[in-house]
This record gives C-alpha cells, sequence and structure tokens, in this order.
C-alpha cells in the first residue's frame, strides 16, 4: 500500500530540525502547495505543528528551561527570503535594535527586498517587505548593511556621538573589504561618518 500524502509530508516534518520553518510549497514532489496547506492546517488541528502566519508553520523547539519556543522574526524573514530567492536588508528600527542601538524591539519590522513586497502578521507583530532599489541591497557586510541604514533612520541631524561611537566600534569586526565596499553605496554624510 502506498504512503499517504499526509504521512509523506509529516514524515519530512519530522525529518527536519525544531523550529524549522515549511511552507505548502516546501512540499513539491509530495503535493501540490494547495494540496499541502490543507495537510499542514490538519496536522496544526492536531497538534504536530503551530501557524506561525497566514501559509507559514513550524514545529516548535523545546527548551528544557523555558518550554515551547518558536522562531524570531530573523529566522522567518530568513526563510521567505531563501523561498523566494530573494535578498532582504534590516531598516529602520530593527536595524538599531540588531545593532544595539535601543532595546525596544520594533512591532513593525520592515526589510527592504529584491523580491515581492508583501506583509506577514506574526501576532502582534507585522513584517514588511518593501521593494528597493538594488543599491539599497547591494551591501556585502552583515553589520555594514545594519549601520548604513540604521544612521539614514536615526539621520544626519541627529546622530549621537555616542551612537557613531558604537557602531564605529562594532564596525571593526567587519570584513574590511566588505566595508570598503559597502561605503562606496552608502550617502555621502555616511561615508564621511564611517570612514574616520
Amino acid at each position: 500500500m502506498t504512503e499517504s500524502i499526509h504521512y509523506k509530508i509529516l514524515r519530512k516534518i519530522k525529518k527536519a530540525r525544531r523550529g524549522a520553518l515549511f511552507f505548502p510549497d516546501s512540499f513539491t514532489g509530495i503535493a501540490t502547495p494547495k494540496t499541502a496547506a490543507k495537510t499542514l492546517e490538519r496536522l496544526v488541528q492536531s497538534g504536530e505543528l503551530v501557524r506561525v502566519a497566514k501559509g507559514i508553520y513550524t514545529r516548535p523547539r523545546i527548551d528544557p528551561v523555558i518550554g515551547v519556543t518558536y522562531p524570531d522574526i530573523e529566522e522567518i524573514s530568513s526563510a521567505l527570503a531563501r523561498r523566494d530567492k530573494a535578498r532582504i536588508v534590516s531598516t529602520g528600527s530593527y536595524a538599531l535594535y540588531k545593532l544595539g542601538l535601543t532595546t525596544q524591539v520594533p512591532l513593525n519590522v520592515v526589510f527592504y527586498t529584491d523580491g515581492s513586497a508583501r506583509k506577514v502578521t506574526i501576532g502582534n507583530q507585522v513584517i514588511t517587505f518593501k521593494r528597493a532599489a538594488p543599491k539599497n541591497l547591494a551591501a556585502l557586510g552583515s553589520i555594514s548593511k545594519l549601520a548604513i541604514q540604521a544612521l539614514r533612520t536615526i539621520g544626519k541631524d541627529n546622530v549621537t556621538p555616542e551612537q557613531i561611537h558604537k557602531i564605529r566600534t562594532l564596525l571593526k569586526d567587519e570584513n574590511e573589504w566588505h566595508l570598503e565596499h559597502d561605503l562606496k553605496l552608502a550617502p555621502d554624510w555616511i561615508r564621511r561618518l564611517l570612514s574616520k
């Protein structure tokens, strides 16, 4: 007897690490996205999976101390980018948060992308993917691209010496070639600020 689509999907899910994210189109070769979506919803009802957002599912991690944990904004946005074969760059208050320039986790997180523009609601948080010019996505350094976006958010006339010092300290860990490349893409005032 051939194994049902339900069990093939469940087996693939159980083979993946806990905390991995799944989409209806994660199961090509097993089922159509429409059939996979119905199966995923049934797995949510049976308690095998949790629906993180519309069309996004996970088998939660279980931490021995804090219990059940769910994927964070970073994991979800990265999984969506991989699925769509798109580049993303954190912007605004989320870039500030990731650099440690603010401790407040923003409720609205914005990423520039060369993929589809969309909004994904996760609980009380919203991830917005905004189409952006290729130049805004061309930065290579993980720290320098955040620094550029954070400074853009703060603004030329509002940046404090403390913020500049913090960013320069963080950039010491950036790949030198990446930093050099990324500064060429930055607005002139940011380039002058970070080149010193």
